[in-house]
């Protein structure tokens, strides 16, 4: 890899990607409830490759919400006060329950707002989706610094055919509507699931679920040219022969193999596969350097740096520039 240079102006150049939604990764999921965020934050136990999630929905009971609001806030408070002292500053989201309480905890945090990079948005379906949009929208006015959102696809609307492909016409429409404040979209993968009344087990990836991937696949095709999308949750972090690690590895490759960028996590056990696996490889990396560079005028094909398989300059332009994205983002493995 000595011989593999990533200037900061090749990276500035790379103008078709959403370099900020890249920057999102391993998204951990944390009750709004846990008090310690900001401990943990500093004593950098968590590694320096993650974004936070702090979750005011399913992760909390019913009856908590107020004080997971509070607990939130103060967090974000704390983080504000004190970020210079963090060895590393995730991108931190708030997902919420439902559109009046983004303007509620807007106004709440006021100047600790500084720290935040967005909201989650779940369960976001054409209904409910203007109402999310015009909060998104009206906080930025009164924001120095751009607010996103990150609306979860989990809605029984995309299971069923009748359904599935004018839902997911809808929400692309809407989100077009709004696409700078969009970073990225997310699957709720267990919702899903849930719908059906199955599981995977930590030997199993989300496709050998045939229902789940088939939705998996239609919103990947909706989204991909215009939204950075990422990958459902996994739920497994521990057991006695890292089979949980192994299965998530598994996983991982094929969100990547089918366009996925990111995950959503729920330990910190997991950040670092996560990160690993979006890591690019060094010789995907060469030939990705030499797609982006070519210069040949004559032919529009050429070996790969290993000489084991074929570069085509026309069909592999938008695959070279993920790779270099990586590269720069996670490294080279």
């Amino acid at each position: 890899m000595n011989n593999i240079k990533i200037t900061d102006d090749f990276y500035e150049q790379m103008e078709s990607v959403m370099v900020d939604a890249y920057q999102v990764g391993p998204l951990m999921y944390s009750p709004g409830t846990t008090t310690d965020i900001y401990e943990k934050l500093l004593s950098g136990v968590w590694g320096n490759c993650f974004s936070l999630a702090l979750c005011l929905e399913d992760s909390i009971d019913d009856n908590a919400v107020e004080i997971g609001e509070r607990t939130v806030v103060d967090t974000l408070h704390k983080i504000y006060e004190n970020q210079e002292n963090l060895p590393f500053f995730p991108k931190l989201f708030i997902r919420v329950r439902n559109p009046q309480q983004i303007g509620k905890l807007y106004h709440m945090l006021s100047h600790s707002s500084q720290v935040l990079c967005g909201f989650i948005l779940p369960k976001f379906v054409p209904a409910n989706a203007p109402l999310y949009i015009e909060e998104i929208l009206q906080i930025n006015q009164n924001s120095n610094h751009k607010i996103y959102m990150m609306p979860i696809l989990e809605s029984g609307e995309l299971v069923s055919y009748t359904t599935r492909y004018n839902t997911l016409e809808q929400l692309h429409k809407q989100l077009l509507s709004c696409r700078e404040y969009v970073l990225n979209v997310r699957v709720g993968g267990n919702d899903l699931c849930h719908l059906f009344g199955v599981r995977r087990n930590a030997n199993e990836t989300i496709y050998d679920i045939k229902p789940i991937a088939g939705v998996l696949g239609d919103i990947i095709t909706y989204f991909f040219n215009d939204f950075v999308v990422s990958a459902p949750v996994w739920e497994y972090f521990a057991d006695e022969n890292d089979n949980w690690k192994t299965g998530l590895e598994n996983e991982l490759r094929m969100d990547m193999l089918n366009g996925f960028m990111g995950k959503t996590i729920i330990h910190p056990n997991q950040i670092p596969v996560v990160a690993n696996a979006m890591k690019a490889n060094a010789h995907d990396v060469a030939d990705a350097m030499r797609i982006l560079n070519f210069e040949n005028p004559l032919v529009g094909v050429s070996k790969s740096a290993s000489g084991t398989r074929m570069n085509e300059m026309k069909t592999h332009t938008n695959w070279a520039k993920k790779q270099i994205l990586l590269a720069k983002i996670y490294g080279v493995r």
